[in-house]
């Protein structure tokens, strides 16, 4: 079997297709390479002293992992200084970050969750890393947070690295949905997996059940009739997987199937949602659709949504295209 390395493939890519400009594949390599860096850190857990808090907390006034910080100096230090970012910005940090003005500034915005589903870190549950990439207006700069604020369908490339029994990186630049397995021994991303395909139907949900009774009453209806199993509506018995990291939940979606949930509820009304939108419910959507599945709030495309801040959050409900589909049906009506 011919190995193919991440940076062969965008290489590849860009002479085939022309989609991926030098600057962009040079960005997605150093994402890649810090990627790897957080990976090695993850992987060497109390031996590298990064487990348990860091004793500060973030935007959202979530208590911050030693590994958050880690992971999110990793990305910032990484990206500093290549020429190809106009700005940066983390949902570990209340504003953008300015390219230091000592280096070339690019064309590009990268918005990243540096350590997707942390509260499992402790317990040596698969975390991950997201992030999404934008380009900068013109007249804009990049540490400004307008420059930021655009609707999904403007991405360019998105992806994200699960840091699991392998480390995984799953990237989208508008073309298919790609998977790359990092060789350890190699040190290298190397593709094993191409135009991944979520299939229409499943048997299959990922939701937080502990909070049922804060549903609104189309989610309640959907995920009783799941429940019922071959006695009820649906005439099918479904199961339900929960990890409560996205990263995790939706690799297994993209892998074989299924409908990740976070939706609105009683306890997320009034802040909009639980995930944000523009570090995790954007990217993690291109990769959806691009993979052949639907992404929605259960009222309308998570991607059409016009940002209107850097820390939105929004309800998310992604995966298998009928299976979504059938939850936004239970909202229109």
């Amino acid at each position: 079997m011919k190995t193919i390395t991440l940076t062969q493939f965008l290489i590849e890519e860009q002479r085939a297709k022309g989609e991926i400009k030098p600057d962009l594949r040079l960005l997605l390599e150093v994402v890649a390479r810090a990627c790897k860096r957080i990976s090695i850190a993850v992987g060497k857990g109390a031996l590298g002293g990064v487990l348990g808090d860091a004793g500060t907390s973030n935007i959202q006034d979530e208590a911050q992992k030693k590994l958050d910080v880690l992971s999110n100096e990793i990305l910032l230090q990484a990206n500093a200084w290549g020429g190809h970012l106009a700005g940066l910005a983390s949902e570990e940090m209340d504003e953008p970050s300015a390219i230091p003005d000592e280096y070339p500034k690019g064309g590009y915005l990268l918005l990243f969750d540096p350590l997707d589903g942390s509260s499992n870190i402790d317990v040596n549950v698969s975390v991950g890393t997201i992030f999404s990439v934008l380009r900068c207006p013109e007249g804009v700069s990049g540490s400004e947070e307008k420059a930021f604020l655009q609707p999904g369908t403007t991405q360019v490339a998105a992806g994200y690295a699960v840091y699991g029994p392998s480390t995984m990186l799953i990237l989208t630049v508008g073309s298919g949905v790609h998977a790359f397995t990092l060789d350890r021994e190699q040190g290298s991303f190397v593709l094993t997996e191409r135009d991944m395909m979520i299939p229409e139907d499943t048997k299959e949900i990922a939701i937080n059940a502990s909070n049922e009774r804060h549903w609104e009453a189309p989610v309640q209806r959907y995920v009783k009739e799941c429940f019922e199993g071959k006695e009820g509506v649906r005439g099918k018995d479904f199961n339900m997987r929960w990890v409560a990291s996205m990263v995790a939940d939706v690799h297994r979606i993209v892998t074989r199937g299924g409908v990740f949930m976070y939706p609105l509820d009683a306890k997320t009304v009034k802040q909009g949602g639980k995930l944000r939108l523009m570090y995790e419910a954007n990217p993690m959507s291109f990769i959806i659709e691009q993979a052949g599945g639907v992404a929605s709030t259960g009222r309308e495309r998570i991607m059409d949504m016009q940002p209107h801040k850097l820390h939105q959050r929004v309800p998310v409900i992604m995966g298998s295209k009928n299976e979504v589909e059938k939850v936004v049906s239970y909202h229109a009506s």
